[in-house]
């Protein structure tokens, strides 16, 4: 998916910020539910957390220069604290990118203190084309902080090399 798609499909509604976003409440954030049908395959039978976006925030915040976390990580610890079996992909891939779309808001406002959004890599080290200014913008952010950055191969985004080396022990 390119950017163009993903800003048009992420369009925030007039008057409204990443930062609302992020911190909206929501009746089934927080929730524990039996794991869909659906996604039993993958992830068997069992409980399945709905996170909260700020969880999902703190947790990214946690992750120091030096460190990386995947999005598996992230499920995997909001699915411990919560006491389920797993917490949900997809909100939690949303909260992700809500949370570095309120990254980059807070740094256009003048914030020094963001949410550290661009360490946080796919589950196979790939950098997240989705994230503010793609991942050639998370290239830059990472390289700068002394990671090496292996090129895009054809559709595969660059990935973060060594990445088990940097990953974060929760």
């Amino acid at each position: 998916m390119t950017r163009t798609m993903a800003t048009k499909r992420w369009k925030l509604p007039k008057g409204s910020t990443w930062k609302q976003k992020l911190e909206q409440e929501h009746p089934n954030h927080g929730k524990i539910v039996a794991i869909p049908s659906h996604m039993r395959k993958r992830f068997g039978s069992g409980t399945m957390l709905i996170p909260k976006p700020l969880d999902v925030d703190t947790l990214m915040r946690k992750v120091r220069k030096g460190k990386l976390i995947t999005a598996s990580q992230i499920r995997d610890q909001l699915a411990r604290q919560a006491d389920a079996d797993s917490a949900c992909p997809m909100t939690t891939g949303i909260f992700i990118l809500i949370a570095a779309e309120a990254a980059e808001e807070a740094r256009r406002a003048g914030k020094k203190r963001i949410t550290p959004y661009w360490r946080t890599i796919k589950d196979n080290g790939a950098l997240n084309v989705k994230f503010p200014g793609e991942a050639k913008a998370q290239a830059a952010k990472l390289r700068e902080e002394g990671f090496t950055i292996t090129p895009a191969k054809g559709k595969q985004p660059p990935k973060v090399k060594d990445f088990e080396k940097y990953l974060m022990k929760l």
